[in-house]
């Protein structure tokens, strides 16, 4: 297939860039820098010059292809409901270019937020906007589904590798700002996880399928505690190690207390039947132990 993909040069795109060629795929790579479309040039890709604020680019880009796979996302989580937003503009956009055709648009949702009622891991058929707080993307690829797009939806854990782990980047750097590597309460609070190339191999494997209405977790681990992701910081930081209430954690995490004390786990396992999908990669706390942290962002 000729994909058009969004977050081509990201942290988790480059990587599904590289899944995608390595398939036989062709890939229409979406960038804002002459940086980014040299990079993608280099990879084998075909650059498209454009970004989340001009629609118009995205969707000349969905256009000249046969799948569109979303993966791009404005990380800046001082403004996260306009980044929220902007997403549900950019998925309505692609979805107008494909809706009367059965070309596949996967989209993205770091949706894994919260558990059922009964306390188990969140499960690929559950969606709640109360348990899922970046509802906006899911909703709005509800929307299109409604209309008829050939929409699919994989959700993310802490992607990680040695050099990033999702949520966990900016809590290393906001533990060495202040001086402590903090959890709530008993940090027992679990979040899912998997490494980044068993992601990749994913978001390939969900595009290929292209089943109209499907939601894949790209979960290798339900629940790691948070507690221990705390300690393995803490470690490689050489920082103590330090528990705290609930009501003293809004003013040591500032907009991370929103992440601190919630229940990230989530099952995997109807993915993996579906999509024959099987994690391969090292394990989060492998990668944390592995890290260099003499190495700021």
């Amino acid at each position: 297939m000729r994909v058009f993909l969004t977050g081509a040069t990201g942290f988790v795109g480059s990587q599904i860039l590289r899944e995608l060629l390595g398939a036989g795929h062709e890939v229409i790579g979406l960038t804002r820098s002459i940086a980014g479309a040299r990079a993608l040039t280099d990879a084998g890709a075909q650059p498209h010059v454009g970004n989340l604020e001009d629609l118009a680019s995205l969707r000349a880009g969905a256009e000249c292809a046969d799948a569109v796979i979303h993966t791009a996302f404005d990380h800046d989580f001082s403004k996260y409901a306009a980044s929220c937003a902007q997403d549900r503009h950019v998925i309505e956009a692609l979805g107008v270019v494909l809706a009367g055709s059965d070309r596949p648009l996967l989209i993205t949702s770091a949706a894994i937020m919260g558990a059922p009622d009964d306390g188990g891991p969140a499960v690929e058929q559950l969606f709640t906007v109360r348990h899922h707080p970046r509802s906006s993307s899911e909703l709005a690829g509800e929307a299109l589904l409604e209309k008829g797009v050939n929409l699919s939806v994989v959700r993310l854990p802490q992607v990680h590798d040695t050099v990033k782990q999702g949520l966990i980047t900016p809590y290393v750097a906001l533990a060495r700002e202040k001086g402590v590597a903090a959890y709530v309460g008993e940090g027992k609070n679990r979040w899912s996880a998997a490494h980044v190339l068993d992601v990749a191999r994913l978001y390939r494997l969900a595009v290929e399928r292209a089943e109209q209405g499907a939601r894949y977790h790209a979960v290798a681990e339900r629940g790691v505690a948070f507690r221990e992701i705390a300690a393995t910081v803490a470690a490689g930081l050489d920082l103590p190690l330090i528990s705290l209430s609930p009501e003293q954690a809004p003013l040591h995490f500032g907009w991370f207390a929103m992440f601190a004390a919630v229940d990230m786990s989530a099952s995997s396992a109807w993915t993996r039947v579906h999509l024959g999908w099987t994690p391969e990669g090292p394990s989060l706390i492998a990668d944390l132990e592995r890290m260099d942290y003499s190495q700021e962002d």
